[in-house]
């Protein structure tokens, strides 16, 4: 893993999928993975990083549609009653909402393309937003494509599918009614958008060496000087990628 890059700007990736599909903790193994081989990596979280009005969406949630604050999980399960909500006057409010993230989007992304990173990950991306968005309405379809004009498209746009039952385990926040209705707005969005690599539901290790050699193969990063030479020499759990000098 040690092609020069054409430009200077930095490699970028976003991962995205139904609550509990397992992004964390694939964008965890792929920081480790990258950092074991000298890189830097900056990884850039939608919510806390990129979207706008957190306080305000957050506080709507819970007084308004009395739902639960916090992050759910196995030994205590929440019900959030946030992106869930679905009602015409929701969707115009996330209409306004998505184009002020697009815009904040737009901007982190090009001040972190200049940045000293050999890969950006954003945890979320723009699309998990407009997944929660009716997406068989003709209008919203527009909408869509407009946002995806205004944000940058990653070079891998990772969805990680789920079974929304297993996923709900893992997580437990929203109905699973609603992680299935997700899930399909989420292969919706893959097929209006288009580049997405969508990862299939299977173990997490699997997964984990299904986007590292993917990673490895698609992404140039510029070279690293190394005592005795050679590139990325990282045995991922049963998949060698030993002695590949260049991608």
């Amino acid at each position: 893993m040690n092609e020069i890059r054409s430009n200077n700007r930095s490699n970028f990736v976003s991962f995205s999928g139904i609550d509990g599909a397992g992004k964390s903790t694939q964008i965890k193994a792929l920081c480790t993975w990258l950092k074991e081989d000298g890189r830097q990596v900056l990884v850039i979280r939608f919510w806390d990083d990129i979207a706008r009005l957190t306080k305000l969406r957050e506080s709507t949630g819970h007084r308004v549609f009395k739902g639960d604050n916090g992050i759910g999980t196995p030994a205590s399960p929440i019900n959030r009653r946030d992106k869930n909500v679905q009602s015409s006057l929701m969707t115009a409010v996330r209409l306004i909402i998505y184009f002020l993230d697009a815009l904040s989007l737009r901007a982190a992304v090009g001040k972190a393309s200049g940045s000293d990173a050999d890969l950006v990950i954003f945890d979320r991306y723009i699309y998990d937003e407009l997944a929660n968005l009716p997406l068989h309405n003709p209008v919203i379809r527009a909408y869509v494509r407009l946002i995806n004009k205004v944000v940058p498209k990653p070079q891998i746009i990772y969805f990680l599918d789920a079974d929304p039952v297993m996923a709900r385990n893992r997580k437990p926040e929203y109905p699973l009614e609603f992680l299935h209705i997700n899930r399909q707005s989420f292969l919706d969005l893959g097929d209006l958008i288009g580049g997405i690599t969508m990862i299939p539901p299977m173990p997490i290790q699997d997964v984990k060496r299904v986007i590292f050699r993917h990673a490895f193969e698609k992404i140039s990063f510029k070279a690293v000087d190394r005592k005795g030479g050679g590139g990325l020499a990282l045995n991922t759990d049963g998949v060698q990628l030993a002695g590949l000098d260049g991608m």
